[in-house]
């Protein structure tokens, strides 16, 4: 457990990381609260009390709780049915039940559940999520405000009618674009959002006065045109419960994209101490910081990737420096609102393009495409879900095929192979045999996961009996604890197709407790308890004694050939 107790010899350190975070995230925050569909005002709100309240809770010291492109366009997927002058009200519940879902998870220590949401989904997802973004702003990017609600539609309609953009706001927006990137190759890339704003917004602003000096209308919106930025900090207010049932899931949807994002951002910023944080405990500090995001109207807030990196490179040294950082963002808006409510509307627009494309991956897309074909159609379907699907839809959809295709993937990918022993040395291993000879010791192994949906490949991969006389199959079942009641029948029809020939199965390797299962479900009755073989700590005991009682057995019935001479020596088992 770390101190939150500062240090006073990392306070100046803090400070000014908490700072620069400020003044970078500030036009940042608001433009993910556009994202959202909701008044660009509410982001900074998220900041304020977000940020710190993260900061205090989450395992990791530098994880900075904030807004992001994917829950802010995910906000506003969830918000878009609505009518605009009722979204902030509902925001309040969403944001709520998001913090309470994150919460529960982070006090039930279930940090395992990432691990569901497989790298295919998730590049599949956070690209489509990308696309979504820069579509979104086309409009405020270039004056020309499609009709349409679909991204794809709307895209399509400003191209069919593109010679309706206002050059003015499209001037301003790629004037945008040019700085962040031009900036960004120098010694002011840390700040090169901030200064491309500023000199953005600088160059709408004396457009509009030209404009307004030759009696023309202004065609470039600020943040005063859509919201007032109001002198004062947000006041607290309480959610209406009777949205619950309507906003539940994509409430836990959006805590979901949360979690996995702070996920990767836990495992990428080790602590101080070189060891990485407790994910349970970044998911409890995610649900409080949304709880309190939530009293003030807040978007969505989650591990930000782009913000913990500011963070350190800024030089943080404490959870102190995000706590700093939401205290700034605080007294920026109470001495300097008239100075936000001067930004240009097509200047926010071209920083979120920015982190739009700042958001596709093109190794990951790569990697996740030269892995193979299954990872391919997990990461095209997610992809193309999240774009013509609402996105809490398009992630179960992605986290959906991924299981099932594992499943089909695994279930026939198993296979069994026969193991010969060589004197004095490893056994040999070759493909199981089609049919299985009389009056002879078969030793099989299985590779691959033993549970429901590959019982059908292992019943055809096991060697068919057919009129084979006093045939006997040792299964080697070492490190199985559990193989379920499908794969249980499989090898009840196979000992009872043995038995009908004379012969026997034994199996070789098993674990106490799945021994414990064949007493419970009544196959111990029928293999007979002197052919189950126990695992032990040593290699090769189970399976050399079940040899030996193999061959001792073969040896007492009376038949032809000589079961001796057919029988290995030893093998591991």
């Amino acid at each position: 457990m770390h101190s939150i107790k500062p240090d006073p010899k990392h306070l100046t350190s803090d400070l000014l990381a908490g700072l620069t975070f400020a003044l970078v995230n500030i036009p940042q925050s608001m433009a993910h609260a556009m994202l959202a569909a909701v008044n660009p005002v509410l982001g900074l709100y998220t900041l304020m009390l977000a940020t710190p309240v993260g900061a205090l809770f989450t395992s990791s010291l530098f994880m900075n709780v904030s807004t992001t492109s994917a829950l802010s366009v995910a906000a506003g997927d969830a918000l878009v049915s609505y009518p605009s002058n009722q979204r902030a009200s509902i925001l309040v519940t969403l944001v709520l039940l998001i913090g309470a879902f994150q919460l529960i998870l982070g006090l039930l220590r279930v940090g395992w559940v990432t691990r569901f949401i497989s790298f295919p989904v998730m590049t599949g997802f956070m690209t489509g999520v990308a696309v979504l973004i820069v579509i979104g702003q086309l409009g405020d990017f270039t004056g020309y405000y499609s009709s349409y609600s679909g991204k794809l539609s709307q895209l399509a309609d400003l191209v069919l009618h593109r010679e309706k953009m206002l050059w003015a706001t499209l001037l301003v927006g790629v004037l945008t674009l040019l700085l962040v990137y031009g900036l960004g190759k120098t010694r002011l890339s840390r700040f090169s959002l901030v200064l491309a704003l500023l000199v953005a917004s600088g160059v709408a602003v004396l457009l509009n006065q030209v404009s307004a000096a030759a009696f023309m209308p202004g065609d470039i919106k600020l943040v005063k045109d859509i919201a007032e930025v109001p002198r004062a900090l947000p006041n607290l207010v309480l959610p209406d419960l009777r949205l619950v049932s309507h906003l539940i899931i994509p409430a836990i949807t959006i805590g979901i994209i949360g979690l996995v994002q702070s996920a990767g951002v836990s495992q990428t910023f080790p602590n101080p101490d070189g060891k990485f944080s407790d994910i349970s405990r970044d998911f409890l500090g995610q649900g409080a910081a949304n709880l309190a995001a939530s009293l003030v109207s807040g978007i969505p807030a989650g591990g930000s990737n782009s913000g913990t990196a500011l963070m350190v490179s800024a030089g943080a040294r404490t959870r102190w420096a995000n706590i700093f950082g939401g205290i700034a963002v605080g007294l920026i808006v109470l001495l300097f609102a008239n100075l936000v409510e001067l930004i240009a509307m097509p200047a926010l627009a071209g920083l979120v393009i920015v982190a739009g494309i700042q958001m596709i991956n093109p190794q990951a897309i790569l990697t996740v495409w030269q892995t193979n074909a299954v990872s391919r159609m997990i990461m095209s379907i997610t992809f193309i879900s999240t774009l013509i699907m609402p996105l809490q839809y398009a992630v179960m959809v992605g986290i959906a095929i991924s299981i099932l295709l594992v499943v089909f993937q695994q279930s026939n990918t198993l296979r069994v192979v026969e193991w010969i022993s060589e004197d004095g040395g490893w056994p040999m291993e070759r493909p199981a045999p089609g049919q299985l000879a009389s009056n002879r010791v078969t030793t099989l192994y299985v590779y691959g996961h033993l549970f429901y949906a590959a019982a059908a490949t292992l019943e055809n991969s096991l060697p068919a009996v057919a009129d084979a006389n006093r045939p006997v199959v040792i299964l080697l079942l070492r490190g199985y604890e559990d193989i379920g009641s499908t794969v249980s029948g499989v090898l009840r029809r196979y000992a009872q197709a043995l038995q009908a020939n004379n012969g026997k199965l034994i199996l070789s390797g098993v674990a106490p407790e799945l021994r414990s299962q064949f007493q419970r479900t009544g196959m111990l009755d029928i293999l007979g308890q002197e052919n189950i073989f126990l695992a032990t700590p040593v290699l090769g005991e189970a399976g050399n004694a079940a040899l030996r009682a193999a061959r001792d057995w073969l040896a007492q019935v009376p038949g032809e050939g000589n079961p001796k001479a057919a029988a290995p020596e030893a093998m591991p088992g």
